[in-house]
């Protein structure tokens, strides 16, 4: 396994030394394909400056890798933490210094322990000691993750975060640059948030925006499709395109492929055509089946309809998010 990561990571990091030495960035575009027999393996690939993309079995990490150490947003599986590691090892020797998890699930926060155990502990003000990385997430993620908010989410307290923010951003200075925590409410879940890397110009972007699949609404922990644009027009804010709609900042997204601005203002576009179709035909008092009878993702469904996650299943989740309370249909959340 680690000689697999080693040869892709090892390729990819030639790739972007010929791009870097022209002065060029790598383009936004498909990740390498991952392993699908099982053994998990962590695909790199370089996306701007000292930032990396890591592809894994379940979802994507982000790595930024500098003097400072290895600051890593989101941990993947528990199962894929071992490649996880090994990958970022042929990177860089540094310590592991950060975890940011986007939000609680557990294929974003399941190599927590793991991982954090691998790094090295930087005590700050708003720290509590341990022997790790440090591990910091918005406080409902840490509630679902330590278990006192009662969700399935929780883990044994080796991969509960050290550092919880309740503000709308979080910022910190490493490797470098700015980093740039940024809440983004009832969107995916109400504990979502992005990770900017000022300096570098790439955005992790977690499950706010799929771009190889429906956008999913955890309404159980919060979410909702009025914060799930609003998070999309976040990131869309965020992003500076380079030329011609195309290049400048990067989106590392929590599954797929690395995007731009043009590729977010796409899906943007798509989520909310879904949700005005909907919202038309829950003014007209039609029934949830209904509204799937009238199929208003039959042109995307081509493009973002997975096995897991269908046409009908993502006009179910936007039926109960419009009609969850009233005026849930009007109203955007707070930024």
């Amino acid at each position: 396994m680690k000689t697999s990561v080693a040869v892709v990571a090892t390729l990819a990091i030639a790739s972007a030394a010929s791009l870097f030495a022209q002065g060029a960035a790598p383009a936004a575009g498909p990740a390498p394909a991952a392993r699908t027999d099982g053994a998990g393996a962590v695909h790199v690939w370089p996306v701007q400056r000292n930032i990396y993309a890591l592809f894994g079995p379940g979802g994507n990490s982000t790595v930024s890798i500098g003097d400072d150490g290895v600051l890593v947003v989101d941990t993947m599986t528990a199962d894929a933490a071992p490649d996880l590691i090994a990958a970022i090892r042929t990177l860089s020797n540094k310590p592991i210094r950060w975890i940011i998890n986007t939000h609680s699930h557990p294929d974003h926060t399941g190599g927590n322990a793991v991982v954090a155990r691998s790094g090295v502990y930087i005590a700050t003000g708003n720290t509590r000691g341990g022997g790790g990385a440090s591990i910091l997430a918005f406080e409902n993620a840490l509630m679902r993750l330590n278990g006192s908010a009662g969700s399935p989410d929780k883990v044994p307290e080796a991969g509960w975060p050290t550092d919880s923010f309740f503000v709308k951003q979080k910022d910190m200075f490493f490797n470098g640059e700015p980093v740039l925590t940024m809440h983004q409410p009832s969107a995916h879940t109400d504990a979502d948030a992005i990770v900017f890397f000022r300096r570098s110009d790439v955005i992790a972007a977690g499950d706010v925006f799929t771009p190889d699949r429906y956008p999913v609404i955890d309404a159980a922990e919060g979410g909702s499709i009025n914060g799930t644009i609003a998070a999309l027009n976040t990131l869309i804010e965020l992003a500076v395109p380079e030329f011609n709609e195309e290049g400048g900042t990067m989106i590392v997204p929590g599954h797929g492929r690395i995007c731009d601005e043009s590729d977010v203002g796409d899906y943007r576009d798509m989520v909310t055509i879904v949700r005005d179709r909907v919202q038309d035909l829950i003014a007209k008092k039609m029934t949830l089946a209904q509204v799937k009878a009238a199929r208003p993702t039959f042109d995307y469904d081509g493009v973002y309809a997975t096995p897991s996650f269908t046409g009908d299943m993502f006009v179910e989740a936007v039926y109960r998010s419009l009609t969850a309370s009233p005026g849930a249909a009007s109203r955007s959340p707070a930024r």
